[in-house]
C-alpha cells in the first residue's frame, strides 16, 4: 500500500496520554447518578444499569493479573476522525492488561455483529491505521440494534469467538443502543459486557462528563481552514457573497465554532432561531441588511455559515414541514393523488391542501426548494432536510429582498452570490493532535472499564484544555444522559442531544462580536490542520472548549 509522507511521520506519533492511564489503574467510585430527566421511566426500562456510580481512574492500582478474554468493537454511523485511534487505544489496553487478549473487529457496523461478520485485529493490521483518519480499518454501518433477535444472534457470535465485552463506538443513537444491549445482556445473565466511545462531528453528544464528541476538534478545524480560504478569497476579489451551509443537522455546534475560528460576517444559529421564533422572511430581512451596510461601506463581499439544519428550527417552516410529511405520507390517498397529477400542477395542489399559515410560506419558497420539499422524502415518508439547498434558499430570497431595498432606495450595491456546503469534507481528515490524544485515551480508558467487569458506562475523558497527562479518565452510566423522547410516533429512552445554548459563554461571545464581524472585515484565516511543532499550536482545542472551561 502507497502512504504519503505525511502518513509515514504520523503512523510514529506516540499519542499522549493522562497520568491515570499510563501504569496501573486504580478506579474510584462517584456519587450514584440518575437520568438528566424522565427518571421513573428510565428506571423501570433499565433497572440493571440505572443509578450506577460515576468511575475516575487514579494513579496506583494493583497490578493486573487478569486471565485472558476477547473483546469485540463496532463503528456505528457516519465517520469521524480518530476512530482508528478509539481501535488503537482499546488494543493496546486490552494487550497491556494481558498479551493473550484480543480485539475482533466487526465488519461494516452493528449488522457485523448480527450476520457474524468479523475479523481478528492484528498488531500489523492495527498498527497500518494509527493517527489516521476514516473508519476503513473495519467499516461502519447504519443498523440499529433495537431487537432482541439481534441482541440474541449477536451472542451466539460473542459466544463463538469467546467475547466478554463489546465496545460500540458512535454518536447518541449509537450509545443509547449500547445501553439497551447491555441491559438486556444482563438481564439475560450473558456474561456479555457493553462499552460505549462518544462519536460524532456535530458534537451534541456532549455533557458535564463527555465534554465532547471525538472528531469534532478535526472537522471544525477543517472546514475553518476552508472557510478562511474562502474569506480570503472573497477578500481579494471583493465581489462575492460566499453562502457556506456546515454539517450539523440537529445542533448548530459547528457552525459555532467555525464562527469563532473564523469571524465571518453572518452566523445563523438555529437554536438562537427557535428561540426567537423568526420567520423566514424574518432571517431573510437580517441578511438583507447586513449585506447593505456592507455596501454603504464600497464592500460588495463577505460570508455567511448556515447551519445544515435550519430550516426544521424555523417555527413556520418546521409547521409546514409536518403537514407536509403528514399530507404526503407513504400509502395514503393524498400520496396517490399527488403522484397522479402533472408535474406543473403538484405545487398548487399542496397549497390547497394545507394550513392557510403554512400555504402562505409555501408560496414564498422558491419552485426548485418547494419541489424538494414534496419529493425527497426518506424511507419514513417524512421530508429528507439534510437534502434541503438552504444555501440556495436563502441567496435567492436575499436577492429578491434586495432588489426591494434597491427600489425603495436603500441599497446601490451589487450583489453575486456562490453557495457551498462542507460536510464530507471534514468527516474523514487525519485527526488533529487533540483528536488523536482524546481518542486514544478513550480506547486505553474503555479497554479498563472492560478489565474490571464494567458494563453499561461510556468512557469518559475530561479537563480537556489541560495538557494530556492533566486530563481525567473514567467512565459515565450511559442511562445518566437519557430522557424520553418521541421516536416515529412512540415514546423512547435516547440519549439527551445537546443543543447550543444561548447562554453558554461560546454563544454569548459570539453574540457580544456579531455586529463588529458583520460590518467590519474581521476574517481569521486559521490555516491547515498543524501536526508539528509548538504545543500552542499543534495541540489547542477548539474556541467552543476553551470558552466553556474559561480559558
Amino acid at each position: 500500500m502507497t502512504i504519503s509522507a505525511l502518513q509515514q511521520e504520523r503512523a510514529n506519533y506516540a499519542p499522549k496520554l493522562p497520568k491515570a492511564l499510563k501504569g496501573a489503574v486504580k478506579i474510584v467510585e462517584g456519587k450514584k447518578t440518575e437520568s438528566v430527566a424522565d427518571q421513573a421511566e428510565i428506571l423501570k426500562l433499565f433497572p440493571n444499569t440505572y443509578g450506577m456510580p460515576l468511575l475516575t481512574f487514579e494513579e496506583g492500582g494493583a497490578a493486573s493479573t487478569a486471565q485472558a478474554f476477547n473483546v469485540g468493537v463496532i463503528l456505528s454511523g457516519g465517520q469521524a476522525p480518530g476512530g482508528h485511534n478509539v481501535i488503537s487505544g482499546l488494543f493496546d489496553g486490552l494487550k497491556s492488561l494481558n498479551p493473550e487478549n484480543k480485539l475482533y473487529g466487526f465488519l461494516g457496523g452493528p449488522g457485523g455483529l448480527v450476520d457474524g461478520e468479523y475479523m481478528e485485529l492484528t498488531a500489523d493490521y492495527v498498527d497500518a491505521y494509527r493517527n489516521t483518519g476514516g473508519f476503513d480499518i473495519i467499516g461502519s454501518g447504519r443498523t440499529k440494534l433495537e431487537e432482541e433477535w439481534q441482541f440474541d444472534k449477536g451472542v451466539e457470535v460473542c459466544n463463538k469467538l469467546g467475547i466478554k465485552a463489546i465496545v460500540i463506538i458512535g454518536g447518541d443513537d449509537s450509545n443509547t443502543n449500547a445501553c439497551v444491549l447491555a441491559e438486556y445482556y444482563l438481564q439475560k445473565n450473558t456474561g456479555i459486557q457493553v462499552i460505549g466511545a462518544p462519536k460524532t462531528i456535530d458534537g451534541d453528544l456532549k455533557n458535564e462528563m463527555i465534554e465532547t464528541s471525538f472528531g469534532f476538534d478535526t472537522a471544525c478545524k477543517v472546514y475553518s481552514e476552508l472557510i478562511g480560504n474562502i474569506q480570503r478569497d472573497a477578500n481579494s476579489a471583493k465581489k462575492y457573497w460566499h453562502f457556506i451551509k456546515l454539517m450539523g443537522r440537529s445542533a448548530s455546534h459547528i457552525g459555532l465554532e467555525c464562527a469563532l475560528q473564523t469571524q465571518p460576517n453572518i452566523t445563523l444559529i438555529s437554536e438562537e432561531v427557535a428561540e426567537k421564533e423568526m420567520t423566514l422572511a424574518e432571517i431573510v430581512d437580517y441578511m438583507a441588511k447586513i449585506i447593505a451596510k456592507r455596501a454603504d461601506n464600497g464592500n460588495n463581499f463577505g460570508t455567511a455559515l448556515i447551519p445544515e439544519g435550519l430550516i426544521e428550527f424555523i417555527p413556520e417552516m418546521k409547521v409546514l414541514i409536518d403537514e407536509l410529511n403528514d399530507l404526503l405520507a407513504e400509502g395514503t390517498e393524498n400520496e396517490k393523488t399527488f403522484k397522479s397529477l402533472k408535474k406543473k400542477d403538484r405545487l398548487e395542489w399542496v397549497k390547497g391542501q394545507i394550513s392557510a399559515d403554512s400555504a402562505k410560506v409555501f408560496g414564498l419558497l422558491p419552485e426548485g426548494i418547494a419541489k424538494q420539499l414534496t419529493l425527497d422524502r426518506d424511507p419514513h415518508g417524512n421530508v429528507q432536510v439534510s437534502k434541503i439547498e438552504t444555501e440556495k434558499l436563502l441567496i435567492e430570497m436575499v436577492e429578491k429582498r434586495l432588489a426591494e431595498l434597491k427600489e425603495a432606495g436603500k441599497y446601490k450595491g451589487k450583489f453575486s452570490a456562490l453557495n457551498h456546503f462542507f460536510g464530507y469534507e471534514g468527516r474523514c481528515a487525519a485527526p488533529s493532535n487533540f483528536d488523536a490524544d482524546y481518542c486514544y485515551s478513550l480506547g486505553n480508558t474503555a479497554a479498563i472499564l472492560i478489565g474490571n467487569g464494567k458494563t453499561g458506562y461510556m468512557a469518559s475523558v475530561r479537563n480537556t484544555t489541560a495538557p494530556a497527562d492533566q486530563w481525567i479518565a473514567g467512565g459515565v452510566p450511559v442511562t445518566m444522559m437519557m430522557n424520553m423522547e418521541r421516536r416515529h410516533g412512540h415514546m423512547k429512552p435516547v440519549i439527551q442531544k445537546a443543543l447550543v445554548r444561548l447562554d453558554s459563554a461560546p454563544f454569548k461571545y459570539l453574540a457580544s462580536k456579531r455586529e463588529e464581524w458583520a460590518v467590519e472585515t474581521a476574517y481569521v484565516y486559521p490555516g491547515p490542520i498543524q501536526y508539528f511543532g509548538p504545543s500552542s499550536v499543534c495541540d489547542q482545542t477548539t474556541r467552543t472548549l476553551q470558552l466553556e472551561q474559561g480559558k
